[in-house]
């Protein structure tokens, strides 16, 4: 599978953050990862649709908007208004209703993708495997940027791709967020994620193009 790279401008200056999405289309980026925190659900409060309005003009990358919000459902219409490509919903914050707002989102034409958190097993998520365009699976607590990946995670994509090609959907995209650096991108890929969330390993990057080239395996 193509290996994608999705930098979290949760690690950029917010100051100049329409200069900072154009370079990392410019560097090679797949994907702009958009850390939206409530206060709620997470305890940081980050931005809303707004900032994803602000940047859409910057870059044709698609805008993959991360959703850590106690209610997404009251937030996927502004969101889709204001430009992502991607929602990503968590299944702790909808629990029985992961499902039906993946079909919600996807109304819209904008792809649909289910969350879990560390500590929330991989089977909490194979109901979702049908009706979602994309899996995200945490592997730091989410909230703050910076933290170690938890090696748990690798079982859980293990898991989880094998899941996923037993039911016929192999290609599904796996998307791994939190501590990703160049020294393991290879045996979380090798776990089976697919697209790759980097913050401060993008933009700590002294060359953020050969770091991004770097994680993708090139």
């Amino acid at each position: 599978m193509n290996i994608k790279i999705a930098p979290s401008i949760l690690a950029a200056d917010f100051a100049n953050m329409g200069e900072t999405v154009k370079k990392l289309e410019q560097c090679g980026a797949d994907l702009i990862h958009c850390d939206v925190m409530d206060g709620n659900f997470v305890p940081p409060i980050t931005f809303g649709a707004q900032m994803v309005k602000q940047i859409r003009p910057f870059t044709l990358l698609p805008l993959d908007c991360h959703l850590m919000t106690l209610h997404p459902q009251t937030h996927v219409e502004d969101f889709v208004k204001a430009g992502a490509d991607v929602i990503s919903v968590h299944v702790e914050a909808c629990g029985k209703n992961t499902v039906p707002l993946l079909r919600e989102i996807k109304q819209y034409n904008v792809k649909a993708s289910a969350v879990i958190n560390p500590e929330t097993d991989a089977e909490q998520i194979f109901d979702c495997v049908e009706e979602a365009d994309m899996l995200l699976v945490m592997s730091v607590h989410p909230g703050w940027g910076g933290q170690k990946f938890i090696p748990e995670t690798l079982a859980k994509l293990e898991k989880l791709r094998s899941f996923c090609v037993k039911n016929g959907r192999g290609d599904l995209d796996i998307e791994v967020d939190g501590g990703v650096t160049e020294e393991n991108a290879g045996e979380i890929v090798a776990a089976g994620a697919n697209v790759l969330v980097a913050g401060s390993t993008v933009f700590r990057a002294a060359d953020m193009r050969a770091t991004i080239s770097r994680l993708r395996g090139e």
